[in-house]
């Protein structure tokens, strides 16, 4: 049982094949791109709510740190020339994704970027990079199914649909 089931069961959320029902709802949060998160974030995801905000829009090139980043694309870039390009390439790939700490995380991406995150997040520095190392594997790993990366129409489709326990357990 996942820390999903658990809070679903605590938030009476009704399951759907196995998976919590996330649907928008009634309050629900809209990001650029068609994408709608629950209007219970917060609850679902606690203290990381405000970095779902933040990473979903720039996976796919919006938000203040899209075009900085250039999307999924600039992302896995920036982390190949940061020194993560093998555990980069494990999230993307199709076999075991293998786990990234927060410092070296931020050492990727720049402290600059993390702290940006953190801001426009409304969390610590810290929190973001813990956050941020904790997410981006799951994250990258669902949205690049068969070790392919999508194409920005592909990935606002899959980032509409995200399992969102996937990427919070």
């Amino acid at each position: 049982m996942g820390l999903m089931d658990i809070v679903g069961g605590l938030l009476g959320k009704k399951k759907k094949g196995g998976t919590i029902d996330l649907g928008g709802g009634a309050g629900a949060i809209k990001l650029p791109g068609g994408i709608e998160l629950p209007g219970n974030l917060a609850e679902l995801a606690g203290g990381n709510a405000g970095l779902l905000k933040v990473l979903l829009p720039m996976l796919m090139g919006g938000g203040a740190l899209g075009g900085k980043l250039g999307g999924l694309g600039g992302l896995l870039g920036k982390l190949q020339e940061g020194g993560l390009g093998g555990k980069a390439q494990s999230w993307v790939g199709t076999g075991a994704n293998q786990p990234v700490d927060p410092d070296e995380l931020e050492g990727a991406l720049g402290a600059d970027t993390v702290s940006q995150i953190a801001a426009e997040a409304g969390v610590s520095r810290e929190e973001a990079k813990g956050g941020l190392a904790s997410m981006l594997p799951k994250l990258i790993d669902n949205v690049t199914p068969g070790g392919a990366l999508p194409g920005g129409d592909q990935l606002a489709g899959m980032l509409k649909g995200l399992d969102l326990s996937k990427v919070l357990r």
